[in-house]
């Protein structure tokens, strides 16, 4: 787990073997699971500048 520094996103798990993103925002302690995310999309999330404004952009909606 890695903690953001984030006012959207208070951290994310990152398994590469399957792929698997999970993600806790700041509004709740629910983990959102978000299964065939590649390492290039984990590795922009993490590198944001904006956390909360890459994951609408690229992982919302696309990995389920």
């Amino acid at each position: 787990m890695i903690r953001l520094s984030s006012s959207a996103i208070r951290a994310v798990d990152y398994n590469p073997w399957t792929g698997i993103l999970e993600v806790q925002f700041t509004s709740g302690s629910r983990w959102y699971t978000h299964p065939g995310v590649p390492w290039s999309i984990y590795a922009g999330l993490v590198n944001a500048s904006s956390p909360g404004g890459f994951y609408h952009r690229y992982i919302k909606g696309r990995y389920r």
